[in-house]
């Protein structure tokens, strides 16, 4: 690094003081680490008494282990992170979850961890988290023996393994922060095997709650038709209307408006059927919904081709609907392009059932 103001002078590196700056730094400033990442812990026990550095998630859910080594990085801090990976790959979701609301309480933060993921990446949590993780060392310099090692598991053998190499530079009172990756490719990430053990890296399933994604435009389907008449649907393709499908009688039904919000709570009265089939109850008597005052159109073109575009019909019991302007959505809250899916996000389902007055 050069100082060109004047005549050009070279500003030499040096070692950063504490191992603990460093981490106070990266702890503020996630963004060194060159990617974005939502920190759920520092200095987080695990089950056999060690204390990981800083431990992360990514926008994919995965967890980041990161370790911090001041000065030359040993071979011993390589076995010691991959330690530290052994018990992170059988954290479930839940965990996950427990261990930023520790980290949340220690700091003072106020957000859960559905906000707080919200706030980081823009979007809501994934159902799956800890599915992969990737191990990060840090260190100001490497020995050649450790940077074959690091080299022999990452590219031989697809360990999820990077060391970030950080120079520190002090010009007067100004201090610098230049950092280069071992490994280009930064982004290698280790998947846990076996049915079991996925799935408990997947937030837990009530076995009632189920997400429907209304999609409400312009010349098609009108959400003040299903608020007043009771029903979801979907249709346009197969694609679109095969999740829906798949909504049991007596599911609680949360239903979505991409861009808007939740609008609407209620239970499933009956299996889909196509719109030209459809009844729904009005005052008492059943009546075919396509013999109703409706808003909306709810079939589509006839086409050469054997998808199956219909629009499929669920009759709905609405316990709370709301017209589309009293939408309620908050960060953290829960999407899907699907027309249907169950519905794990914990922090949705509070938050629309209070909203809605459910609770």
């Amino acid at each position: 690094m050069w100082r060109i103001d004047g005549e050009p002078r070279r500003v030499q590196p040096t070692k950063l003081a504490l191992e603990s700056r460093l981490e106070d730094i990266i702890e503020t400033q996630t963004d060194v680490l060159g990617q974005p990442i939502l920190l759920i812990g520092r200095q987080v026990p695990t089950s056999y008494g060690k204390f990981i550095d800083l431990l992360g998630v990514n926008a994919e859910g995965d967890v980041v282990v990161i370790e911090l080594k001041r000065d030359r990085t040993p071979r011993d801090v390589v076995a010691q992170i991959l330690d530290y990976a052994s018990w992170v790959q059988d954290l479930e979701n839940p965990e996950v979850r427990a261990i930023f609301d520790d980290y949340r309480r220690r700091t003072g933060g106020a957000a859960s961890f559905d906000e707080a993921f919200a706030e980081v990446f823009g979007d809501g949590a994934p159902d799956d988290l800890n599915s992969r993780h990737q191990l990060i060392v840090v260190a100001s310099d490497m020995d050649g023996a450790t940077e074959r090692l690091v080299g022999y598991l990452s590219g031989g053998y697809q360990v999820p393994i990077n060391v970030l190499l950080l120079d520190y530079f002090a010009d007067g009172d100004r201090e610098y922060l230049a950092r280069t990756w071992l490994i280009d490719d930064a982004g290698l990430t280790a998947t846990r095997s076996g049915a079991a053990s996925a799935a408990k890296k997947q937030a837990v399933w009530n076995g009632h709650d189920w997400y429907v994604s209304y999609g409400e435009e312009s010349g098609g389907r009108s959400w003040d038709d299903a608020r007043t008449f009771g029903f979801v649907s979907a249709g346009g393709g197969e694609w679109f209307s095969r999740t829906l499908r798949q909504l049991p009688v007596g599911a609680r039904v949360f239903t979505h408006i991409p861009k808007s919000g939740y609008v609407g709570v209620g239970e499933v009265l009956a299996a889909a059927v196509p719109f030209e089939e459809a009844t729904v109850t009005q005052e008492g008597k059943s009546m075919p919904l396509s013999s109703l005052p409706l808003r909306g159109n709810y079939v589509y073109p006839t086409t050469d081709d054997s998808q199956d575009r219909r629009e499929w019909v669920v009759p709905v019991r609405w316990t709370r609907a709301v017209p589309r302007a009293e939408a309620v959505w908050k960060p953290g809250f829960f999407a899907n392009q699907n027309s249907a899916c169950k519905l794990r996000n914990e922090y949705t389902i509070a938050e629309a059932s209070s909203h809605f007055g459910l609770d």
